[in-house]
């Protein structure tokens, strides 16, 4: 079975209600600060405390900075704090990667170069903690997928330092393209920014409809009072039902390129890659007049196509795609730790109608043992098999 994570984002989705949700979930609250404390970031507090909305108790959490910050950080000086803390490579690149969701988006909308970006309210130290909480709270879950409900955004204006802006402002705007959302459901900014890029740089697959065996309920309460839609943003960690085949509608892109610069491809597919694509390759192909090319496939859940077509449109010099939905089956997945002879290291399994069809151990992790210790990766894969054969 696959351990997934579902937002239900009836009422958004904001950094501080993930972080709540999170806690709710399960998340020690004392692990997320001391993991945080890894920034090396003064003048904040984290605030965890349980409260209600509508008669639904959860966890409500407020960063509250201790002393007063006037600071209007770029990326590069986001980036300077994530890559030089303690934090785990896995986390800061994640964190990285929502914080670039936000990045690309107020570069569109304000017609600026990604690393002349201001990051005002994002910039400040709350976004930063409630940013690099959540890949903290992700990586801490060892989920398989993120599934995410259609995305309520909410309506009215917001004030921020632009001015006053129309609800979703136009980052939220941006990040959200090509994902299902909802309108007008309450009477505020319901789905901020740095709530938007969570959702989209963790998500898998967007829309209401999964198959989930639920374990375990979060629920994050927010900040406002609602009369009628209580403010809370509800999480469920469960898995995929059953253990057969597990089957649902995606989408393939394709585009046939001539034209382009050999060495942009791995740009290309990195791109791809960190906006959600499910799978990326390239295949030789011969196209009229004889010339050969490449053909560009790109393989996305349901509503992630969007972006990356956009990404495909400006990052490749093609000037038109194909796109076709189709019936992805993939087979059930377990994942589990066990002790070899280099210490703990994580095994994927593959069940069809509940056998076993499939067995390997995690590659970065064997990648890690044979660099660390200067040894064939082969040796490697081949000394952790055995030892697992024999237990």
């Amino acid at each position: 079975m696959m351990k997934v994570l579902y937002y239900d984002c009836f009422s958004g989705i904001s950094g501080d209600m993930n972080l709540g949700a999170m806690i709710d979930l399960g998340i020690d609250v004392s692990f997320l600060r001391s993991e945080l404390d890894k920034l090396n970031l003064e003048g904040w507090e984290l605030i965890s405390e349980k409260s209600q909305r509508h008669g639904i108790s959860g966890t409500k959490v407020t960063v509250r900075q201790t002393k007063h910050e006037h600071v209007h950080r770029h990326l590069p000086d986001i980036e300077r704090i994530i890559k030089g803390s303690a934090l785990s490579d896995k986390v800061k690149d994640l964190s990285m990667k929502i914080f670039m969701r936000i990045a690309e988006a107020e570069s569109k909308v304000h017609g600026v170069a990604l690393d002349h970006v201001h990051f005002h309210e994002v910039g400040a130290i709350d976004s930063i903690i409630d940013i690099a909480g959540a890949a903290i709270c992700y990586t801490a879950l060892d989920v398989d997928a993120v599934h995410v409900s259609e995305l309520e955004l909410g309506s009215g204006f917001v004030m921020c330092d632009h001015g006053r802006l129309p609800v979703p402002a136009p980052a939220t705007s941006e990040i959200v393209r090509g994902i299902p959302i909802k309108l007008g459901g309450v009477d505020f900014e319901a789905t901020t920014p740095t709530g938007a890029a969570i959702v989209t740089a963790l998500g898998t697959r967007f829309g209401n409809q999964t198959a989930l065996s639920i374990t375990k309920t979060g629920y994050g309460i927010g900040q406002r009072e609602h009369p009628t839609v209580p403010n809370v943003l509800r999480v469920f960690l469960g898995e995929t039902a059953g253990d057969r085949i597990q089957g649902h509608r995606a989408v393939l892109l394709e585009t046939n390129i001539d034209d382009m610069n050999p060495e942009f491809y791995e740009h290309l597919s990195e791109k791809l890659f960190m906006a959600g694509a499910a799978d990326v390759f390239f295949t030789q192909v011969i196209m009229k007049k004889g010339r050969p090319g490449v053909k560009l496939s790109v393989i996305c859940e349901k509503g992630a196509e969007g972006r990356l077509k956009e990404i495909i449109f400006t990052e490749s010099t093609t000037v038109g795609m194909r796109t076709f939905e189709f019936s992805k089956d993939t087979l059930a997945r377990e994942i589990f730790k066990l002790n070899t002879l280099y210490g703990e290291v994580t095994f994927k399994r593959s069940l069809f109608n509940g056998r076993q069809v499939s067995l390997k151990p995690e590659y970065e992790e064997c990648r890690k043992i044979a660099l660390e210790r200067n040894i064939p990766i082969k040796e490697v894969y081949a000394n952790i098999m055995s030892a697992f054969s024999k237990q």
